[in-house]
């Protein structure tokens, strides 16, 4: 059989597909818990710009006497943080609302609303909530480590495009069996449910899982995509297109796929570690265990036989 018939018949034979398999398991493996995290933090931020609009803090302030100006307020601001220096002020737009003062630390920013009237602080402008999406969504961009974490986010990136590549030639099975790779038999043992919800996922969500690859690394390394292509429109189109394709707000819809969608590759990477485990881990537990079974068999055998 030639390379290309043996690729079709009986794929597993071919040493580059062992090579490739290898590849895929390890590297799978080595950022499986990355993959996890920026997987459901992905999926909890779709709808970020509504949360943020409806659970935004909507403080209304006493119109009494006259609103300090802006260097008035960023002494007070000044007075009340003295470890911070004022960044910006950013004025309310009706007198009913309350100025936005932006303070720097060293490498840090903090945001809190004053009353113009008073000087009063009236806390973060964010609520709990937008918070704490706020901080998912560092969490999805920069790993809560800035521009390091942003590095690390876009090397990962990297890695999941190679999974998905890899992926794509591990999972040809042969031309006899590449149908039931598609599918989950649901009254299956475990390990082979396993088996085909890690298969059938990778088939059906491939694509998705590619884009978020490419998009991530576009993110990350703008950089790496030739000036060229920025230069001109259809380029600029196309990087555009794979960025709105990475979120997926463009309607309800879609919104609502790519949250459901964005746990595919955290459930990829948590089907792929319990097969490791299924294969290798639990083949090698059991092993001890069975040596250590037959010799307390074989000395009880030998203890019964002298008595």
């Amino acid at each position: 059989m030639t390379s290309w018939q043996r690729w079709i018949e009986r794929p597993q034979r071919l040493w580059i597909r062992r090579a490739l398999f290898q590849v895929h398991l390890w590297v799978g493996l080595g950022i499986g818990l990355y993959i996890v995290a920026i997987s459901i933090s992905g999926s909890a931020i779709v709808y970020r710009p509504e949360l943020r609009r409806q659970f935004s803090r909507k403080i209304v302030v006493a119109e009494s006497g006259r609103r300090m100006s802006v260097e008035e307020l960023a002494q007070r601001a000044q007075r009340a943080y003295p470890s911070y220096e004022v960044d910006n002020i950013r004025e309310a737009q009706t007198p009913s609302e309350p100025d936005d003062v932006v303070m720097e630390r060293e490498h840090k920013r903090i945001e809190r609303l004053f009353d113009s009237y008073t000087g009063a602080d009236l806390g973060d402008p964010r609520s709990a909530t937008v918070r704490a999406v706020d901080w998912i969504a560092d969490l999805h961009d920069n790993l809560l480590a800035g521009r390091g974490g942003r590095l690390a986010n876009g090397i990962g990136s990297c890695f999941l495009t190679l999974i998905s590549l890899t992926g794509v030639v591990v999972w040809w099975p042969g031309i006899k069996n590449w149908r039931r790779s598609t599918t989950v038999s649901w009254k299956s043992r475990f390990p082979r449910l396993n088996w085909d919800l890690h298969s059938a996922l990778g088939f059906w969500f491939w694509l998705f899982v590619f884009v978020w690859g490419i998009s991530g690394i576009y993110f990350c390394f703008p950089g790496v995509f030739s000036p060229s292509i920025h230069a001109t429109d259809l380029g600029t189109s196309f990087l555009s297109l794979i960025a709105e394709l990475h979120v997926g707000r463009f309607n309800g819809l879609t919104k609502a796929v790519w949250t459901i969608l964005g746990f595919v590759p955290a459930a990829s990477a948590v089907t792929g570690a319990v097969m490791w485990w299924n294969r290798v881990l639990r083949k090698k537990f059991r092993r001890p265990y069975r040596l250590t079974s037959r010799v307390v068999d074989a000395r009880d055998k030998a203890a019964i036989s002298t008595r």
